[in-house]
């Protein structure tokens, strides 16, 4: 009798003692909450929401690190604006991966910064489709990255306004018709529409006469 007394009291001391051994760590499941500072604590979070760097996304299988160089190497090879399909494709390739990466990585802290590259790019070409991309981008960083340095470089851009430019499609020189440009409504960026230069009809080859021999 005493000794199964001396037994159950031995049980009920260890299951008091694993009660509070699971008690005092609440968030086992946890890695970032051991962290002795909300620094570190932080800095773990982001790491564990970041996308590994030898991870791949899009048809073109690009890293993280790849669409960031695919959109810093096109802005400077598009110069001060362009409308070159090779470069377009690539950008659109680039942007395919980002957002694939985006939609698997939603909280990956490096995203500011590509979304940043992105605008930067899609300024410089001359499309509507592109010239509206920057636009969303750039609502995009401010309201999902706002305390970033790149949310706060795009608060400052838009508060400055935002112009979208693109060409007009070309007119045949002897009756060029004009196009209005468009009022922005409020809100909204103002739109430069660029006339481009008129298209020469080709005139057609003078029939050429046959001596009968």
């Amino acid at each position: 009798m005493k000794r199964s007394l001396v037994l159950s009291c031995v049980l009920l001391a260890a299951g008091a003692a694993a009660g509070v051994a699971h008690a005092a760590t609440p968030h086992a499941k946890d890695p970032c909450a051991t962290k002795p500072s909300k620094w570190q604590r932080e800095q773990c979070e982001d790491y564990t929401r970041s996308a590994p760097g030898d991870e791949y996304f899009g048809r073109m299988k690009l890293s993280y690190l790849g669409i960031n160089n695919t959109f810093h190497d096109e802005a400077i090879r598009a110069g001060a604006y362009t409308t070159n399909s090779g470069i377009i494709s690539r950008v659109n390739f680039a942007d395919e991966a980002l957002n694939a990466w985006a939609k698997r990585y939603p909280g990956d802290p490096q995203l500011a910064r590509s979304y940043f590259l992105a605008v930067q790019m899609y300024q410089k070409i001359y499309t509507q489709s592109a010239q509206q991309k920057a636009w969303r981008y750039m609502h995009l960083l401010v309201t999902r990255f706002p305390t970033t340095y790149f949310g706060k470089i795009e608060r400052a851009d838009l508060a400055r306004g935002f112009t979208e430019h693109w060409f007009a499609k070309a007119q045949a020189c002897p009756a060029p018709v004009p196009t209005a440009t468009p009022m922005p409504k409020a809100g909204e960026p103002a739109i430069d529409v660029i006339e481009p230069p008129c298209l020469q009809p080709t005139p057609s080859p003078a029939p050429v006469a046959s001596s009968t021999p």
